[in-house]
């Protein structure tokens, strides 16, 4: 596992990086400047970016937050206070851990298992709702090019889908794909 862990004290990193040392097959890269975050942490491929602010300004939190946007990684991010913007903020950022007040070298492991597994939850959920969403567009696709063709060629409904399926099957594509070109084609010609 390759974690990176951003802060810009040395010392405080050292406490995250002693927090780190009893796993195994883990390597660790420690960021303290934070000019080219991005870039650094994207050449760097952690599988978790760890990041102690200690007690940031509201401009180094939003900075932060905007990483945290950019990345597709689990992120735990230390505080030492928050309120109850901040801790939305993150959330909203895709910050996996956000931990208050709670820096120790021995709860280093549990967070990282926290954050890596919200993270992996939140992916799942997020795949599954753009699987939900690319099938409900394929549908409403699928509903107005039957239309068109029910409309146009005065076919019923289980004739426009047969229609649409036959076309499908003899040109090797999806009847999703097939019904977008219907209905690209209809709006091309004037259609409405």
């Amino acid at each position: 596992m390759r974690v990176a862990i951003v802060d810009e004290s040395a010392a405080r990193a050292s406490v995250i990086h002693e927090g780190l040392a009893g796993l195994e097959d883990c390597e660790v890269s420690v960021i303290t400047e934070r000019r080219g975050l991005v870039a650094r942490i994207a050449a760097l491929k952690p599988d978790i970016v760890l990041m102690d602010l200690g007690n940031p300004s509201r401009d180094v939190l939003e900075e932060y937050f905007a990483v945290s946007r950019v990345l597709a990684r689990p992120i735990a991010m230390f505080v030492d206070d928050s309120d109850e913007e901040s801790i939305g903020a993150s959330i909203d950022a895709g910050v996996s851990a956000y931990v208050v007040d709670g820096f120790a070298p021995h709860r280093i492991r549990a967070i990282l298992d926290l954050a890596v597994r919200r993270f992996n939850a939140f992916a799942r959920l997020q795949a599954d709702l753009d699987d939900a969403r690319g099938k409900l567009a394929e549908r409403e696709s699928v509903d107005a090019a039957k239309r068109i063709l029910m409309k146009s060629r005065g076919l019923s409904e289980p004739d426009a889908y047969a229609a649409l399926r036959k076309t499908a099957m003899d040109q090797g594509r999806k009847i999703a794909e097939i019904a977008q070109a219907v209905v690209t084609a209809h709006g091309l010609m004037g259609g409405n």
